[in-house]
């Protein structure tokens, strides 16, 4: 009889913990500019490679290069970076806030702000995003009011939330943006569904679906990739890699191999990895998908490869699970910097005008902080009566059905 060893569990490890050197050897980066731009109506088998390499269009001297480039005007991009700077400055007064205990807790966006400000220029008004919680640049790049946001984190008398929501959890259909789920993964079959009764009705607005690294791991993330790639819905799948989940590394998401973007392969689903820091390559393979979608093609499933620099949330503390200068180690740099960059180098920008644009933004979050502070609680007293708490919840009983109950003397 054959003797076979005895079986262990195989449970993956970072590279690096605390007090360790930052390691980013396991990240291969493609030069910008050399992954090839496909035509919409590819089949994924065909472009199998780019859910393995890293789609960019600004190289490491800020210009814009490759077949990625040349989708977005320098106005446009000029916006761009504004948004990003907005939603960054909007994150630290919040994250100050927190730490004056005037909201519970608060989640930063620092590194990420490209993904969702650059992704939301390539909707149209109508489509619908289902984020996870840091999304927030959907609506700062929507123009939506910052001091409609930051009543929502306080939860005050104007909270158009009315104090049902937890802070950071956003909700407005009118900017395309699904109340954010608490339960993760949710979110994910819930954009898929939409998508598929956009399309039972002919419709012509598209959805996004939104999950971290870490979500990927639960069931709701391969359900919503089954009824995807089943009934050709028309969704783009975002996936955003920022290299840990609350604690915990990618690795324990995605089995230590492979990237997240080729979980689509197996559902027949194109994929695509972008560098998550670079405004015009997250543009454009946003478009990219978008336009897939709008064609009825079908969805697409796209890994943006970024960085947490902040904490999970303000309850969390990052030095106890991995080194404290990684940050600064992560070889895709800075999404604001980068912008910044190409634009002095368009001969649009300059250092002096961005310092004077951090002042102009600062101050503009600052007014928008003190008109949401000025407003008083939700509750008299800090308890809500039995009609606030149901106030809302339920629908109005239509006319008819509440003569018919009155008939039958109910």
């Amino acid at each position: 009889m054959t003797e076979f060893p005895q079986l262990s569990l195989h449970v993956p490890e970072p590279a690096v913990r605390p007090g360790d050197q930052p390691d980013f050897s396991n990240v291969k980066i493609a030069k910008a500019g050399v992954v090839p731009r496909p035509e919409v109506d590819v089949a994924s088998e065909e472009i199998r490679d780019l859910a393995y390499s890293i789609i960019r269009v600004l190289n490491r001297d800020g210009d814009a290069v490759g077949p990625w480039a040349g989708l977005l005007s320098d106005e446009e991009l000029l916006t761009g970076l504004r948004n990003m700077m907005k939603l960054r400055a909007f994150d630290a007064r919040m994250l100050m806030a927190q730490r004056q205990g005037k909201t519970s807790f608060y989640m930063q966006h620092l590194g990420e702000e490209a993904v969702s400000c650059a992704f939301r220029k390539a909707l149209r008004k109508g489509d619908m995003n289902f984020p996870t919680y840091r999304q927030a640049g959907l609506l700062i790049a929507d123009d939506y009011p910052m001091v409609e946001m930051m009543n929502q984190i306080y939860s005050n008398e104007s909270d158009p939330l009315r104090g049902r929501q937890l802070p950071i959890m956003y909700s407005s259909k009118e900017h395309g943006f699904f109340t954010i789920s608490g339960n993760l993964a949710t979110q994910y079959v819930q954009a898929v569904g939409w998508a598929m009764a956009s399309a039972i009705k002919n419709d012509t607005r598209i959805a996004a679906a939104w999950i971290g690294d870490g979500s990927t791991a639960e069931s709701d993330f391969h359900s919503a990739l089954v009824f995807a790639s089943t009934y050709k819905a028309p969704v783009i799948l975002n996936i955003v890699n920022n290299q840990w989940a609350i604690s915990t590394f990618q690795g324990i998401a995605r089995g230590g191999s492979g990237t997240f973007a080729a979980r689509g392969l197996g559902f027949g689903i194109p994929a695509l990895r972008v560098d998550g820091n670079d405004y015009l390559a997250v543009y454009a393979v946003s478009s990219w998908a978008a336009e897939r979608a709008r064609r009825n093609l079908g969805p697409t499933l796209i890994e943006y490869v970024t960085y947490r620099v902040g904490a999970h949330s303000t309850s969390d503390d990052p030095s106890a699970y991995r080194p404290k200068t990684e940050s600064e180690a992560w070889p895709l740099g800075d999404p604001v910097l980068r912008l910044k960059k190409h634009l002095i180098a368009r001969g649009v920008w300059s250092e002096e005008r961005h310092v004077q644009a951090e002042a102009e933004i600062l101050d503009e979050v600052i007014q928008a902080q003190k008109q949401a502070e000025a407003h008083g609680t939700l509750h008299a007293g800090g308890k809500p009566s039995v009609r606030d708490i149901f106030e809302g919840v339920y629908a109005e009983m239509p006319a008819h059905i509440r003569r018919q109950r009155q008939k039958a003397g109910y």
